[in-house]
């Protein structure tokens, strides 16, 4: 939207014990409420400092819950691979567990060396810069960091908002570069719902506007979701080249339109730097394989 708001701060990490929390609570479902989740919290700290795993009993000594109570959460961990239960009978964390707090400590780094680039594209063009990622527990753009536009009236999102992949510049951004099975969801969703008279509802269309962003490495979008707000995106790859998020500028339609061409090659240079300061070698060209 277009707007007078106020900085706010980017997204943390989180620790591999608090990862947890991100679990549905319906994964745990039938094993209590907020007692529970304390419990499967406490679990995973122990884990943590303790390499070569622990007993059930040793596990109810450390979190004061009674053994019987640990049995269904313990199972339930297992199931969702945040725990494994090994041949001596001793429990570890699980892959589940190394895997989001690999991706959280990764996503932090990302915001943390992205900032002067955001600062950096404001600098040179006034509007509004913008960090994304892609939300790892749905098919929507989830925006992380952003530095405000310098002018009175200016683009403004909510740090940990999540946005539409389809109508968005950030979101086909992200979505041209992502694997196969996401995209096939994307296109092959219900309904791509519209928000204005500008926005892609057909999968066809969306299709070829994402080739578009593969072939110039960048997304343009105006009056897609928002009536009155035009943008660019540019993906930001890591070490491989994968997918590492998009950064985006944005602005009231009419100004940003006026200096479309020089944002554009801004964006594009900020993005490509960034990737190279990620570890990126160069930049894909299309989305990894299945």
């Amino acid at each position: 939207m277009v707007s007078r708001a106020s900085p706010s701060q980017p997204l943390k990490a989180t620790t591999a014990a608090q990862a947890v929390a991100r679990v549905d609570r319906s994964e745990v479902a039938g094993h209590g409420g907020p007692q529970s989740v304390g419990r499967v919290v406490g679990v995973l700290e122990h884990l943590v400092s303790h390499a070569d795993g622990a007993s059930l009993a040793e596990l109810a000594q450390a979190t004061g819950a009674p053994k019987t109570s640990l049995v269904g959460l313990l199972q339930a961990l297992v199931h969702e691979r945040c725990v494994h239960k090994n041949g001596a009978g001793r429990y570890v964390l699980g892959e589940r567990i190394f895997a989001l707090s690999l991706r959280a400590s990764a996503g932090y780094d990302l915001t943390a060396r992205a900032k002067p680039f955001l600062q950096a594209l404001v600098d040179a063009t006034g509007e509004t810069a913008v960090l994304g990622v892609v939300d790892p527990a749905s098919d929507l753009a989830l925006y992380v960091d952003k530095v405000e536009g310098t002018h009175p009236l200016r683009y403004t999102v909510n740090v940990g908002e999540r946005r539409e992949m389809h109508c968005t510049a950030m979101g086909k951004a992200l979505l041209a570069y992502c694997p196969p099975e996401r995209v096939a969801r994307v296109l092959s969703a219900p309904r791509l719902k519209r928000f204005t008279p500008s926005t892609i509802t057909s999968p066809k269309k969306l299709a070829e506007e994402l080739a578009k962003v593969r072939q110039e490495g960048l997304c343009r979008s105006a009056n897609q979701r928002v009536n009155g707000v035009a943008a660019c995106a540019a993906p930001v790859f890591g070490i491989g080249g994968q997918l590492l998020g998009a950064i985006l500028v944005a602005g009231p339609t009419d100004r940003y339109q006026a200096r479309r061409p020089h944002i554009e090659t801004q964006v594009k240079h900020h993005a490509a730097a960034l990737s190279k300061a990620m570890g990126a070698s160069e930049l894909p060209s299309k989305p990894p394989t299945a």
